[in-house]
């Protein structure tokens, strides 16, 4: 990544994360500190995604089945990697699949 990228990505994330404002006190400590901010800024972008993905599919009066596997299978993935926790996926997929077995049976 160039470097004036890094500044902007630092920059831009530094803005919602203000607990990140402290001088480390070791070289390790700040490279954590630089790691952290990248991956939260990369976790937030799949975050907001999910927000979306699920606004729409909640949206329309009757489902689609395939926003919703569309939406399940996003949900799968950012738990894979760590985003939202695995107890959160299961939780909001089953949610998902009550709602699709909901608008099935109407």
């Amino acid at each position: 990544m160039p470097r004036h990228a890094l500044t902007t990505l630092r920059y831009s994330a530094s803005l919602h994360a203000p607990s990140l404002k402290k001088m480390a006190n070791t070289k390790s400590a700040a490279k954590r500190a630089r790691q952290t901010l990248q991956r939260s800024v990369r976790n937030r972008s799949v975050v907001t995604h999910l927000r979306t993905l699920h606004k729409r599919a909640r949206s329309l009066d009757k489902p689609d089945a395939n926003q919703i596997h569309l939406l399940i299978s996003s949900i799968d993935k950012a738990a894979k990697r760590g985003i939202i926790h695995r107890n959160a996926a299961n939780r909001r997929k089953a949610r998902l699949n009550k709602l699709l077995a909901g608008a099935a049976k109407k």
